[in-house]
């Protein structure tokens, strides 16, 4: 397990759930990581965790709101001074909102934009002049690109256009030798699904999934490591969707009924 050997990565939004779980296989895979979010006390704690568990590399904590493009640079900036460059960089910090396109206001809008989509463009323009040939991007979209509900605008509208600048990022920089691609989660359980999903929910969604389940954030982490490491050195532009087979089913009611057989 050092794929990952001797490389600096930085994961935005790693304070817990899908982050955290990206930054703690980083380090056992090899890699120095640079922690950042919001909470100085869950960043730290984590850190600490992934130092006290003994991998190859460091761990570093830096607080960062993604919504301010000076501490977006001042997380690069620290990043380079400690460590000298920037291998990998994970764009995964994120905001959900559960609105209609008509009921959303301009504050919903910026927020998500500020979060979801801006932030992760302007972490890759402070970045790519200290990521080396052979260096990585990735950036954390949703099945929601792809098929959505309604309520859940505009994250839905901004996780889509996440994808398209993964693959113009990655026809920019390839020339550079630096990949970028897209993971692309479904329902995975964090902090924020497990409050949605009460017994019966959960029992329902789970079913509604070929793999009868939903997924842990260490099921992403391990694709990210994945598409890091030298294993995926000829992948880039590439969204890959981690949500147990949820985006193949047509219909659920004939899927439920294909199901009970094996009940």
């Amino acid at each position: 397990m050092d794929r990952l050997e001797e490389r600096v990565a930085i994961v935005t939004g790693s304070t817990r759930g899908i982050g955290a779980a990206i930054a703690e296989r980083f380090a056992a895979e090899g890699a120095s990581v640079v922690v950042s979010g919001r909470s100085e006390e869950e960043g730290k704690q984590v850190a600490e965790r992934l130092d006290s568990e003994g991998g190859e590399g460091e761990a570093t904590f830096v607080r960062v709101d993604m919504r301010d493009p000076d501490a977006i640079s001042r997380l690069i900036e620290k990043t380079v001074e400690e460590y000298g460059r920037v291998d990998v960089l994970v764009n995964n910090a994120g905001v959900q909102t559960e609105t209609t396109a008509r009921e959303a206001g301009m504050d919903d809008w910026e927020f998500v934009l500020e979060t979801n989509f801006r932030a992760y463009w302007l972490a890759v323009k402070e970045a790519i002049e200290h990521i080396p040939e052979g260096g990585s991007i990735i950036n954390v979209s949703s099945n929601h690109a792809r098929t959505t509900m309604p309520a859940h605008f505009p994250y839905n509208a901004m996780k889509a256009g996440i994808n398209g600048m993964t693959r113009a990022l990655a026809v920019e920089f390839g020339p550079l030798g630096v990949r970028a691609n897209t993971i692309s989660p479904g329902w995975i359980e964090v902090e924020r699904t497990r409050e949605e999903l009460l017994a019966d929910r959960r029992e329902y969604v789970e079913s509604i999934h070929p793999l009868g389940k939903i997924g842990d954030p260490e099921d992403v982490a391990g694709v990210a490591a994945f598409l890091t490491s030298d294993d995926a050195a000829f992948m880039t532009g590439s969204n890959l969707l981690v949500d147990g087979g949820r985006g193949a089913v047509m219909e659920d009611e004939p899927f439920l009924e294909y199901r009970s057989k094996f009940d």
